[in-house]
């Protein structure tokens, strides 16, 4: 087999890689599979580090059986009859990305989508969810440190790679302040990752809204922890999902104790928001920094109005006025952090743990070991035709 690293077309563009120059070595020498590599100015492994260690750069991969990016690849590059793999954003059928869609149909594209990727119980099985949960909780702290004038943490865009964010850590001196997680998954996991590298104390729920501390604390809620049947009934965990409007928040009972919140947990619109802006007036509201990590726009946390950028990550929301302000850490509002690409800040890092995760669960199956059906599971086209679990997209694409 002969595998594609494509450049990233779409602008801005994405500094991430689907395999480390290393892991190339390791595709050839384990698998026998050859990659050529198309050249890039922007992305973090330069043309230099792939030509190191023996792999072939080159402007045309149409001799290529399987091309993989990061970012959706522009409609005129795509070459007709291949197996593409990208984040297509598409399957919610957005609509800046429904030509896409239709070309990949057209040009008899098999376009396996990384987000499709699951296991037989439809339970993701690869994503960048971990490094949103480093960068987006380093952020937050960041923003915390910035707002008190406690520490100023270089933005972790501006760090080579995690090595040097720990060294920034070493900056952090919290005095005794509160943090919630919410969210049990692999983004909650690299908030939690990140809180390890400060040694802030891990307490209970519980613990978290009925003491005080001499130091900086966290607790990680799950979803039974801030919502509960509207009807009184105890808490059920499959009516939950399946039936979120049965729930109402009572996430209230921990923002008169909370000082920054992580939100890593993902969110179904039919769910209750965490609280709404009529609470976030409150006094009894003492959160002054939120960071963002899912950044639903106008989803489950009101105040993430807007998403930020990488390079201007805070906004200031004013609880009183409901507006946003350019003001981030001005007294009068909280302090947001929305940045909706975080795993772009610390690339090396992130491609390499995708690429690890590319090599153990994916290329043993692209190569025929298959037995579940992961690679037709995780294709929204084939042949010219959408595969039976899109079928849904298809007035998308008419």
């Amino acid at each position: 087999m002969k595998i594609g690293i494509l450049r990233e077309g779409k602008v801005p563009h994405d500094k991430r890689v689907p395999f480390t120059p290393a892991q190339c070595v390791l595709l050839q020498r384990e698998f026998n599979i050859e990659v050529l590599v198309q050249p890039s100015d922007w992305r973090a492994f330069s043309n230099d580090e792939y030509r190191a260690v023996g792999c072939h750069l080159q402007e045309d991969l149409s001799s290529c059986d399987v091309l993989m990016g990061i970012k959706e690849v522009p409609k005129s590059e795509l070459i007709p009859g291949k197996k593409y793999f990208f984040f297509s954003h598409t399957i919610k059928k957005q609509p800046h990305n429904k030509e896409l869609m239709q070309q990949l149909i057209a040009k008899k594209i098999q376009m396996i989508d990384y987000e499709c990727l699951t296991d037989p119980q439809f339970n993701r099985i690869i994503g960048f969810g971990h490094y949103a949960g480093i960068v987006g909780t380093y952020n937050g702290i960041r923003g915390y440190g910035l707002r008190f004038g406690l520490f100023d943490l270089r933005p972790a865009w501006q760090c080579y790679d995690m090595v040097e964010v720990k060294e920034e850590l070493k900056k952090v001196k919290l005095p005794n302040m509160k943090l919630i997680v919410t969210g049990n998954g692999r983004v909650a996991n690299g908030a939690i990752e990140l809180l390890g590298m400060l040694h802030i104390r891990r307490v209970t729920p519980y613990e978290f809204t009925h003491y005080s501390f001499r130091e900086a604390v966290y607790t990680q809620l799950h979803s039974y922890d801030y919502n509960e049947p509207k009807d009184g009934t105890q808490w059920d965990r499959d009516r939950f999902y399946k039936h979120p409007e049965d729930f109402r928040s009572t996430f209230a009972k921990f923002t008169p104790h909370a000082d920054v919140i992580a939100h890593c947990s993902f969110w179904d619109p039919r769910a209750p928001k965490l609280f709404e802006k009529a609470d976030m007036k409150s006094p009894d509201f003492r959160v002054s920094v939120i960071a963002d990590v899912t950044c639903d726009i106008n989803g489950s946390i009101p105040s993430t109005t807007k998403p930020s950028s990488i390079t201007e990550p805070f906004y200031g929301y004013n609880p009183q006025t409901g507006e946003p302000s350019d003001n981030a850490f001005a007294n009068e509002v909280i302090t947001v952090m929305a940045v909706d690409n975080l795993p772009c800040e610390l690339p090396r890092d992130s491609s390499d743990s995708f690429g690890k995760e590319l090599i153990e669960k994916v290329i043993p199956a692209l190569l025929g070991n298959d037995p579940d059906g992961l690679i037709d599971r995780g294709s929204i086209c084939k042949d010219g035709k959408l595969m039976p679990r899109f079928e849904y997209l298809s007035d998308y694409i008419n």
